[in-house]
């Protein structure tokens, strides 16, 4: 008799890691399982951040998961990082959220394009989980179009002054520096800006129906004072934020998968669960055929992830197929996570359940770091040539 297969990895996609991959992602999972998901309902009905769950998150070393360890991070491979985002995820997207912008948004930054001082001062308190970051890139006019922005930081004397606005950004209320990125005379410059720094103002977003357990601000810079020992050094350019954006969007490539798998679990165990006319639900066709779309739509995904992930480490990832991946596995998690919520019934629009929670949060995956049209227009670029932005 044939080993029944996991219901959520059809193709033993965990077969394929390493022992160590393997480990990350056991310590995470249970992380998420014990301290996460009691919680989690409760944080997302109240608007509430967990934060204190960021000593644990940091103790764990999921915080600058692949800086070196000579900077205080874990030197981890590119495949346990995206299975750290894929376990926080299952959680909930907030939670990813706020290790990806902390990892991939500000640590990734100081220590690809900082100073020595820089990072020898940055990084292992941020690790530590001591000192959280937030990422200054996205402006209330700009969305899509990063290069249409009107922060701008002139110089005087041996500082900077830097004025303008930042909208949507994760963690800004938490953080204690932020990477602000902002027009020069001689290009798009990156500044690393304590928050306490006068003329500095975050203003949480509220009324929020999405990522309702992670912090939402505003930013705003008034004639903001920093030294030029703030700037990041060694880039210039959109190739500055962009880098970052293509390490955050290679993590959320693999958070989704981990809402979609929790989405299925969650209604195979209440397919099972429910009776309906006499049966369980599962044993209904249209239910048995919306169950394998979900499982036929997940492991595709974590096939994707894993190939992507295997040629980031090996120097190998383009921004295309970053693109095509957070496209594909985007679309995939929130179409699971509404129909969960329609298997689910009424019961599925309470936070009792987490399909409702998952597609509400997706609504903001799908959209943030590219949306999915924005994607979509980067692949078919590499298809035809064109830019058809």
């Amino acid at each position: 008799m044939a080993t029944r297969l996991d219901p959520l990895d059809l193709y033993d996609v965990r077969s394929l890691l390493t022992d160590e991959e393997r480990m990350v992602q056991d310590s995470v999972g249970r992380f998420v399982d014990e301290r996460v998901l009691p919680i989690i309902g409760d944080c997302f009905d109240q608007g509430r951040f967990p934060k204190e769950l960021i000593p644990e998150i940091a103790g764990l070393g999921l915080l600058g998961a692949t800086i070196p360890e000579a900077y205080g991070g874990a030197g981890m491979n590119g495949v346990s990082y995206g299975l750290i985002c894929q376990e926080l995820e299952r959680g909930d997207s907030g939670l990813r959220s706020f290790a990806s912008v902390q990892s991939s948004l500000c640590m990734y930054p100081i220590f690809a394009y900082g100073s020595e001082e820089q990072k020898k001062h940055y990084l292992p308190p941020m690790a530590a989980g001591e000192v959280i970051g937030c990422f200054g890139l996205t402006e209330p006019h700009g969305g899509s179009d990063p290069a249409n922005m009107k922060t701008h930081a002139k110089k005087d004397g041996d500082d900077w002054v830097i004025n303008g606005a930042k909208m949507w950004i994760t963690n800004g209320n938490l953080a204690h520096i932020a990477i602000v990125w902002a027009q020069t005379d001689d290009g798009i410059q990156g500044f690393v800006v304590p928050t306490d720094t006068a003329g500095f103002k975050a203003q949480e977003i509220h009324k929020k129906m999405s990522l309702r357990a992670s912090v939402t601000s505003a930013l705003f810079f008034d004639n903001v004072r920093v030294p030029d020992s703030a700037r990041l050094p060694n880039v210039k350019g959109l190739k500055g934020p962009l880098g970052c954006l293509t390490q955050a969007r290679y993590g959320i490539t693999w958070g989704p998968i981990g809402a979609a798998q929790a989405c299925l679990k969650e209604v195979l165990d209440y397919t099972a669960e429910r009776i309906l006319f006499g049966k369980p639900l599962a044993s209904n066709q249209a239910v048995q055929l919306k169950l394998a779309d979900m499982a036929r739509r997940i492991t595709t995904a974590q096939l994707l992830s894993l190939q992507l992930g295997r040629l980031k480490d090996a120097g190998k990832m383009q921004p295309t197929q970053v693109s095509l991946a957070k496209w594909n596995n985007c679309r995939m998690a929130i179409d699971i996570a509404r129909q969960c919520r329609d298997i689910l019934g009424g019961a599925g629009i309470t936070t009792e359940h987490g399909a409702i929670r998952h597609a509400l949060n997706l609504e903001s995956v799908i959209t943030y770091e590219g949306t999915e049209t924005v994607h979509e227009l980067v692949v078919g670029r590499e298809l035809t040539g064109i830019n058809a932005f």
